[in-house]
């Protein structure tokens, strides 16, 4: 789901944001534009889609991809333990701002 299509819904949405500037791996490789968003259904607290540009963008995605396909709480990853240096390491610090879509 996109941020457009989140506001168009009747859904209850939460969402995180990111910039690329603050994540250790991108400062290190010099490569800090771009940004992670994550989109949250506020009453089930499933994940409805998420926008990833910048480095390390693949891997974050398919850590928030297999939360999807497990139906799983965005909690779950929230709670999880990344690896450093890694840009997934600061997926719980993004979901850990989540703001009411407006």
């Amino acid at each position: 789901m996109t941020e457009a299509q989140a506001r168009e819904s009747d859904k209850n949405v939460l969402i995180g944001k990111m910039m690329t500037a603050r994540i250790g791996r991108a400062r290190e490789r010099s490569e800090t534009r771009g940004f992670m968003k994550v989109l949250i259904d506020a009453d089930t607290k499933r994940i409805l889609g998420a926008n990833i540009l910048g480095i390390g963008g693949d891997e974050v995605i398919h850590s928030l991809l297999d939360i999807m396909y497990a139906d799983a709480p965005y909690t779950v990853i929230q709670r999880a333990v990344h690896i450093h240096p890694t840009v997934s390491e600061l997926i719980p610090t993004m979901l850990g701002d989540l703001k009411r879509l407006e």
